[in-house]
């Protein structure tokens, strides 16, 4: 115990704040432990609610040992005894915590609402029928890969909507035509967060342009338009743009590389799509298990699928405009009324909308619209409709604990000052060249710890654009010059961030991803990560490094996209 205290005494001796900055100095590089155990404990274990569970409790044992030091003071008077037995009590009160707040409740029902919407239709029939009917244009595992990008795409407002309308849609088709389940996850995950983070029109952009704003207001620049530099920013949004590009291209040229390329010999040469090892997390067998397979005298129509999918949709997008528009205030509501649908209206509006109740409202009203039709149709009466919806909602019981345990282990690595500690290793002297590339490394790094892009843009926006302003100021920029510099240092806060949302084990993305997949969600992140920090060190060495030395992105972005072809057909491998 005396090591263990004089190891934590030179940052208890820095503390003199108080919260996460004071648990900062306190615990330094200890403060990485909670993820870090979360992380490579996935890894080795394969169970990922095991790992997430030991990331929580080391996390709360720091918080615990860290109210107990500034409660005794001294080492003698340390009981390890209560630290331990009160580390335990504080996870209950962090999952409480995550289930009370509001975004996360409708995170929760919006999730169980869709389980059981998917549930209604694949009893119907419909998820089959369409699925049958994308079979007649999909004459290949290209094509199928390549419509589920394309919807993936379309789907541009909600990374969460995208999630869970695509993998139920076009799962039936990509097992159709042997396309690993690990490959098929692979696809909508890379179209979901990295399609809605540049979506001019979506329901982050809100946040994003609002960390604009208020970070140059923190340098005393009030008479900017954060949109617009927003607008200016999506060029330069290297590992967005390079992920939907390589996506695409993988399934064109038929390679792939790594855990991957087995996973796909093994779907395409045996027939079988999901892995065999089980995480204990996702069940990977069929959704269309034997309580939902549609009854032998049933008629599938593609209709039962698709009309309640279009009524989620559309309720979506009316619910994220009206919900916005009522929050409202002031000069923006003014303008609202004067333009309600004018470009900059929509904008602003997406943005102020509350995701997560619009989803599960519209969810909800898409279930009852399913269980209409299958009672009209005869299908099921009400009392199976019922249970069948229900039964949906069990389906998603994994996916709720992963999130319950992913949201508190985000919470405790705030309390902790994880991200205050990682960007406190940002050094204030950098070469305006090379700044850059370290903000996107260190977005990267973070988003991928604490596994969210909104927390990782939170928390580096306000460091990141005042320190580009100060090193341009030094080097003698001029205006054109500083704004662009200054554009680019954005872009690397907000393009980082996504990396970690699209990859970390314990992002909830990449957990809903591999729910929506019906896949492994180990084997989901582990066949993903080559891939994922392929992109990223071609973003990093031949994205942002280049455009700081002063070349044009317009000759940067189609000179890494045809080296993207160049490498694919270089190390990857041919996919029968």
């Amino acid at each position: 115990m005396k090591l263990f205290f004089f190891i934590f005494l030179p940052f208890f001796c820095l503390a003199s704040e108080s919260g996460a900055s004071v648990n900062a100095n306190l615990f330094g590089i200890f403060t990485l432990v909670p993820p870090f155990v979360a992380i490579i404990l996935a890894f080795i274990t394969k169970d990922v609610i095991l790992s997430l569970f030991a990331g929580v409790l080391s996390g709360t044992f720091l918080l615990s040992l860290s109210s107990n030091i500034f409660k005794e003071q001294t080492l003698g008077l340390l009981n390890f005894y209560n630290t331990a037995v009160e580390s335990f009590s504080k996870i209950i009160s962090y999952i409480l915590k995550s289930t009370s707040d509001p975004v996360n409740a409708g995170i929760i029902l919006q999730i169980l609402c869709i389980g059981g919407l998917v549930a209604l239709i694949t009893k119907m029939g419909g998820a089959k029928a369409v699925a049958l009917k994308f079979a007649k244009r999909a004459k290949s595992a290209v094509s199928a890969q390549v419509n589920t990008w394309i919807l993936g795409l379309l789907i541009f407002f909600d990374d969460y909507a995208n999630l869970l309308i695509v993998g139920p849609i076009m799962r039936p088709l990509a097992d159709k035509f042997k396309i690993s389940r690990e490959k098929f996850a692979f696809i909508i995950d890379s179209t979901a967060a990295p399609v809605a983070g540049i979506a001019v029109i979506s329901t982050w952009i809100g946040l994003e342009v609002s960390l604009i704003k208020t970070a140059y207001e923190h340098i005393g620049i009030d008479n900017i338009s954060a949109f617009g530099i927003f607008l200016e920013t999506i060029p330069y949004r290297f590992y967005n743009i390079f992920m939907l590009f390589f996506v695409v291209m993988t399934a064109l040229m038929k390679r792939e590389f790594g855990p991957m390329y087995k996973a796909e010999i093994r779907a395409r040469t045996t027939g079988q799509v999901a892995p065999l090892v089980k995480s204990g997390t996702l069940d990977t067998a069929e959704l269309e298990d034997q309580f939902l397979a549609p009854k032998e005298e049933t008629k599938i129509y593609a209709f039962n699928a698709i009309f309640p999918i279009f009524v989620l949709m559309i309720l979506a997008l009316l619910g994220f405009y009206f919900n916005g528009f009522s929050a409202l205030s002031g000069k923006e509501l003014e303008e609202a009324n004067a333009n309600p649908l004018s470009f900059e209206t929509l904008r602003i509006v997406f943005g102020k909308a509350d995701s997560s109740v619009v989803l599960f409202q519209a969810a909800l009203f898409a279930a009852i619209v399913a269980i209409f039709i299958g009672v009209y149709r005869k299908i099921f009466n009400i009392k199976e409709a019922i249970e069948t919806w229900i039964y949906g909602w069990k389906t998603m019981i994994f996916t709720i604990v992963l999130l319950l345990l992913a949201w508190s282990l985000s919470s405790i690595v705030k309390d902790l000052g994880t991200s205050l500690f990682i960007t406190s290793l940002l050094a204030d002297k950098l070469p305006d060249y090379i700044l850059p590339a370290t903000i996107f490394a260190f977005a990267s790094a973070t988003s991928f710890a604490i596994g969210t892009s909104y927390g990782t843009m939170g928390i580096l926006m306000p460091l990141a654009v005042p320190l580009a302003y100060k090193i341009a100021q030094l080097n003698g920029m001029d205006a054109d010059s500083m704004h662009h510099y200054m554009v680019i240092n954005i872009s690397c806060v907000l393009t980082g961030a996504i990396f970690g949302n699209h990859c970390s084990p314990i992002a909830d993305n990449v957990i809903l991803s591999s729910m929506s997949a019906k896949c492994d969600h180990m084997e989901h992140v582990r066949t993903q990560i080559p891939y994922a920090l392929l992109i990223c060190a071609i973003s990093l060495i031949t994205g942002y490094i280049p455009v700081s030395l002063g070349l044009s992105v317009w000759f940067v972005l189609p000179l890494n996209l045809i080296f993207i072809v160049l490498l694919l057909r270089l190390i990857g491998k041919k996919v029968p």
